[in-house]
């Protein structure tokens, strides 16, 4: 495989190429200068000088696309037409069109196109949804949760991320809360059929440049003013009028990376908590109890992704490198539940389109 990009995300997907059995033929960076020096850090074969290069590489049978948002689509198109695979971070777009584009590309060529939503792959996930998929939560009530961050609080805190020509027109609930409604509807079985969202800008500038992601760092020399959201909060209902809500922001002081749902059935409710990801509370009428990961017990998928024994802390490097090799499994011939593809991508685009234009109209919107 080949990566474009090299940032903190980048060094991620590197790690879980490694562990996943593949070879990394090289990097491209942002300047030639650069892939020589990350390729040099990184002790890989090649420092690509552009993505003509990259793909002419007959080595290279996927490419990794860790590069900022407003960049994806076009690399993502090229690789795909050079006949790569393509695991492409998300967005898979910054507009609903770039996003329809690339999944139907990618359903023609017949080529393995995946997106990180890698909160699919806590194993505790897999048991709620298998015990969603057995019945025993009975007919969803309710679908509630949020997803917050503090790494945005800082009013001194930026990057290309606040930047819509570089991020998009969606910070937080792009960046986030798209991880969040990925998770539950595919938990649930659910699908949202419309938004009511709300947005707003709790810092209204920011510096002009920034440092590395969740750093909190930047150069506050010259600021700017902020155009995407810092916060969200939005409604969300089924075709057959099931209710969801969820509250989403990077500006909330000491929640690190908390994606937290809960689930209210007819007969039982289950809660997930990301940063506690060993555990997951389920209630009932005559009691509640908590559930610890365990590889020697319960459903198939928990005990498949169950890596390290009971009691020995997994969590998002390990969802991460299950995602890979799962997706490498697939361009092997296999096929691996849940895993996420272009198609899913498409799915995220049109529910913060949906967010966007709610907001802009003060309205229910259809997704």
């Amino acid at each position: 495989m080949a990566l474009v990009g090299a940032g903190m995300i980048a060094e991620v997907h590197r790690r879980a190429v490694l562990l996943a059995g593949g070879e990394v033929t090289g990097v491209l960076a942002s300047s030639p200068e650069r892939s020589r020096e990350v390729a040099r850090r990184w002790r890989v074969g090649h420092g690509y000088r552009d993505l003509g290069e990259l793909l002419s590489d007959d080595r290279v049978d996927v490419v990794h696309i860790c590069t900022p948002n407003a960049t994806h689509a076009a690399y993502a198109e090229a690789a795909l037409r050079a006949g790569k695979h393509v695991v492409c971070e998300k967005p898979l777009g910054v507009s609903v069109a770039e996003a329809e584009s690339l999944a139907a590309l990618a359903a023609e060529s017949g080529l393995v196109a995946t997106l990180p939503f890698v909160y699919r792959y806590h194993p505790l996930v897999r048991e709620i949804r298998a015990r969603r998929l057995a019945g025993e939560f009975g007919r969803w009530n309710l679908i509630h949760g949020s997803y917050l961050q503090d790494w945005m609080a800082p009013a001194d805190a930026s990057g290309w991320r606040v930047d819509p020509e570089l991020g998009g027109r969606s910070r937080a609930f792009a960046d986030i809360g798209s991880h969040w409604c990925d998770l539950v509807e595919w938990v649930t079985g659910e699908r949202f059929d419309e938004v009511l969202g709300a947005l707003s800008i709790a810092v209204p500038e920011r510096p002009a440049s920034g440092g590395p992601s969740f750093s909190g760092w930047a150069d506050a020399s010259a600021t700017v003013p902020v155009r995407t959201e810092d916060s969200a909060t939005v409604l969300l209902r089924t075709a057959n009028g099931l209710l969801g809500s969820t509250v989403v922001s990077q500006v909330a002081p000491g929640r690190k990376n908390r994606l937290w749902f809960e689930l209210d059935g007819s007969r039982a409710s289950a809660v997930f908590d990301q940063e506690n990801p060993e555990t997951v509370w389920l209630g009932g009428l005559d009691g509640s109890r908590l559930v610890v990961r365990d590889p020697g017990h319960g459903a198939a998928e928990q005990r498949r992704l169950s890596a390290l024994p009971a009691g020995h802390p997994q969590g998002y490097a390990q969802c991460f490198e299950a995602f890979v090799a799962d997706t490498y499994a697939a361009i092997g011939g296999e096929r691996r539940e849940g895993l996420p593809t272009f198609a899913d991508g498409l799915r995220s685009a049109r529910l913060v389109e949906a967010v966007l234009q709610s907001h802009h109209d003060g309205t229910w919107t259809k997704v």
